[in-house]
């Protein structure tokens, strides 16, 4: 094993093929992926994944589609979080509020195990980064900060803050996946496209007076999707995992209610269909919008996950996105040859293959919000009709769910099951 600042509180000396900024679920999940593949890789992040101060590692949870159970697998990982508390996702219900249209979703419509699984994020994190410590090509400078990345024709420099030393580190390829606030894009003049929504997310944990059976909802109300995820027990209670789209002007009094008056409010909104709710965890919350990142034009440099696109939270597609651009990018630099790696003709491989996902995810989830929150006169009536229409032509379920699960268009051959080299 390299040196590892993770460890030690020493920096790493020397070049490498690969610098990833940002050890999140994507970079981590990038690092985690290239493991195998020979290449010389350096992965920079400020908090490790224990630490109360990691915002990709908290007590949130995320929903792993199908595909990414695929690709997690390809990785060698999956049983690891599997055995870990990854509860399946085997159906979902969806409803519209106040009227009679909804829909049920079965993972028998598309033939596979489950639609996806619901795992804590800090569990998804450890497994993760203990993958990558005994990885004889990877380095860990943790706590880090890169303070600049310099492209160049042929290089990109690199200087990262780890304790109190000040590095630099010569690189072919600069990965940004620092998040939806990177300070690496800020430094470099980019912009992402920004939509803000004018709605937050509170997320918290409840349990419930009866099996979930592994059946999840998305409830679309006037504030925007209510989705229930099934999460695993604790201490024989039955729990489900609540995303609450609420709106911006409501969020500070949400996120003031005690306990009690806040199941109630809950439970109203949702009706009883999943039972009696109880018990809510501490409640959080983050803003919710819509962002996309031009291509930019950077020598030696791509930015991946949320650093290049964020998506409302609805249908669960954030992390997912941003694990297929994982998936993609690590394929690809396993395929180059060390010489070869950060040329535009590989960056550009890169972004031609994942623009259309990034497009068509960002797309379908805007629309969905937009359809399901108009106040239009004649599109209460469309959307129950159209959840009408869906729960009785099978097709268009199936394209839905395709859709969704990240399995329509190209795959890389990690979502497709096969292991890079293979």
């Amino acid at each position: 094993m390299m040196e590892e600042a993770s460890l030690t509180g020493e920096t790493q000396h020397g070049d490498y093929d690969v610098v990833i900024a940002g050890g999140g679920l994507v970079g981590a999940s990038l690092a985690a992926a290239l493991a195998p593949s020979g290449k010389k890789i350096l992965v920079i992040e400020s908090h490790p994944p224990d630490s109360a101060r990691q915002p990709s590692y908290d007590e949130r949870t995320v929903a792993l589609t199908h595909t990414a159970r695929v690709i997690f697998q390809a990785m060698g990982v999956w049983e690891d979080i599997r055995s870990m508390g990854a509860e399946p996702i085997l159906d979902i219900h969806i409803s519209d509020r106040g009227r009679s249209g909804q829909t049920h979703l079965s993972c028998k419509h598309v033939g596979t195990r489950a639609l996806g699984y619901v795992v804590p994020t800090r569990v998804l994190g450890s497994i993760l980064w203990d993958r990558l410590k005994p990885a004889g090509n990877i380095d860990i400078a943790c706590p880090g900060r890169v303070v600049e990345s310099e492209p160049y024709r042929d290089h990109c420099q690199v200087k990262y803050e780890s304790g109190e030393h000040l590095q630099t580190v010569d690189c072919r390829l600069m990965i940004i996946a620092d998040g939806g606030r990177s300070s690496l894009l800020k430094q470099h003049h980019l912009e992402p496209r920004t939509f803000e929504y004018p709605q937050s997310a509170v997320l918290c944990i409840v349990s419930v007076d009866r099996p979930h059976h592994g059946r999840a909802y998305e409830r679309f109300t006037d504030e925007g999707p209510l989705a229930l995820l099934p999460h695993c027990p604790l201490n024989g209670n039955h729990r489900y995992a609540v995303v609450w789209t609420t709106r911006n002007e409501n969020l500070e009094a949400r996120l003031a209610l005690e306990d009690r008056p806040f199941i109630r409010l809950l439970q109203s909104s949702f009706g009883d269909r999943a039972g009696n709710f109880t018990h809510p965890s501490p409640r959080k919350s983050y803003s919710l919008k819509r962002s996309t990142l031009c291509r930019p034009d950077l020598d030696r440099t791509i930015v991946i996950g949320n650093a290049a696109h964020t998506v409302h939270p609805v249908a669960g597609q954030g992390f997912n996105l941003g694990l297929r651009d994982a998936a993609e990018l690590s394929e690809i630099i396993f395929n180059t040859p060390a010489g070869q790696v950060g040329t535009p003709s590989m960056i550009d491989l890169y972004y031609d293959s994942r623009a259309r996902d990034t497009k068509m995810v960002s797309g379908f989830t805007h629309s969905l919000v937009s359809i399901f929150t108009s106040k239009r006169l004649f599109l209460p009536t469309a959307r129950n009709l159209a959840l009408q229409a869906i729960e009785h032509f099978p097709p268009a379920k199936r394209f839905l769910l395709r859709r969704t699960l990240g399995m329509h268009g190209r795959q890389s051959g990690l979502a497709l099951g096969i292991p890079l080299g293979e």
